[in-house]
């Protein structure tokens, strides 16, 4: 009996073991990951990507920080990989194209980039992919007219392209802003979009220069192209010191002489107001011990 007994408690104590341990393992699944690529080339210069990677968080998009992604221009091979980078906080990571794939970049006029994140103890592994055509914006300037004109290669030719929406802006600190009232213009079949400065008087610092900025944005073909140039549009813009000025943000003996006067009339009639008081309640006292 005691050792039927025995026998029981150790299947019983074996079942439980199993048991915790199908509990444990499913009680923490894998994330699925979402990857993004994105391809910019500025100021037809070396382009670059920019991965973000986010996973879904109670029903919501939640960027991932810390996830190592691998990329690759046109196949998953040691001869054609980008790089490889690590998301920050935003779930973002960038790197521009390296002179190690120059030559597989010459065989083509379109590419595949390739994203792989091979997994890990959260997350299952993830891919992505994007394929561009290369193109670039030609900006030239005449008589306050802006003209962007957008070119794709084809073979060992750069061909215009039609209907290719753009912007047309001043590069500012706070953004670009449109230089007339269109945000945005279209191509031509000349591969041309043209629009008129209308932004007169805006400030150009000491040299009275603005930056002008054409850009096309998360185009499907081409991704997202930008160049820019200087013009002498703006109107100069020279900075007054006045620090030995009376003027409301100077230091204190450099205050307006009107403020003062309001300061210091405040301060003297609350100080009347007690000195006041204090003087009736001694007339007070004295009055009530003479009674």
């Amino acid at each position: 009996m005691k050792r039927l007994y025995k026998n029981f408690s150790a299947l019983l104590a074996l079942a439980l073991v199993f048991a915790g341990y199908n509990t444990f393992a499913q009680a923490t699944p894998k994330g699925d990951l979402s990857i993004a690529i994105n391809y910019f080339v500025d100021n037809n210069t070396v382009p670059s990507l920019l991965v973000r990677v986010k996973t879904k968080v109670n029903g919501r998009f939640q960027p991932v920080e810390g996830v190592s992604v691998n990329l690759f221009l046109d196949k998953d091979s040691a001869g054609t990989a980008i790089g490889r980078v690590t998301t920050n906080r935003k779930g973002e990571a960038s790197i521009f194209i390296p002179v190690s794939v120059k030559k597989q970049w010459a065989t083509s006029v379109k590419h595949t980039f390739l994203a792989t994140f091979k997994g890990d103890k959260k997350y299952e592994e993830g891919k992505a992919d994007l394929t561009v055509a290369r193109a670039k914006i030609v900006l030239t300037t005449a008589d306050k007219t802006i003209t962007a004109t957008v070119l794709e290669l084809k073979d060992t030719t750069w061909t215009p392209v039609k209907g290719v929406e753009l912007k047309i802006a001043i590069k500012r600190l706070g953004g670009d802003l449109p230089v007339n009232e269109t945000p945005t213009f279209t191509t031509d079949s000349t591969g041309q979009a043209s629009a008129d400065f209308k932004r007169l008087g805006m400030p150009g610092g000491k040299s009275g220069n603005l930056t002008l900025i054409a850009k096309v944005e998360d185009n499907e073909l081409y991704g997202n192209l930008s160049v820019e140039k200087t013009v002498n549009w703006g109107v100069k813009f020279t900075p007054v010191n006045t620090f030995n000025n009376r003027t409301l943000f100077a230091t204190r003996d450099k205050a307006p002489i009107w403020l003062q006067l309001i300061s210091y009339s405040i301060l003297f009639a609350v100080w009347g107001v007690l000195v006041f008081l204090v003087f009736n309640i001694i007339k007070i006292r004295k009055i009530g011990g003479q009674v």
